[in-house]
């Protein structure tokens, strides 16, 4: 390679290396330019609230408790 041709290819490079620079910058921005709002979370307690009495009372039907409908001797659905 001549002189010339490798001053040409130092050149190219710089040029190439300054124009991605500031393209880059225009796109990504500076770090200390962007600032960023962040919502404050209420801190958790240990208290609890009183549960609701239209649900949690003793009259309330017990959802554990089978509940037999019928003859329960007969388990054949059909007669066959």
């Amino acid at each position: 390679m001549k002189k010339n041709d490798i001053a040409i290819i130092v050149l190219i490079v710089s040029v190439s290396l300054l124009i991605s620079y500031f393209v880059l910058s225009a796109v990504i921005g500076q770090p200390g330019a962007q600032k960023q709002a962040v919502e404050v979370v209420e801190p958790i307690s240990a208290e609890l609230p009183e549960p609701s009495k239209k649900i949690f009372n003793d009259q309330a039907i017990d959802p554990t408790v089978v509940i037999e409908i019928g003859n329960p001797a007969n388990q054949q659905p059909f007669d066959q």
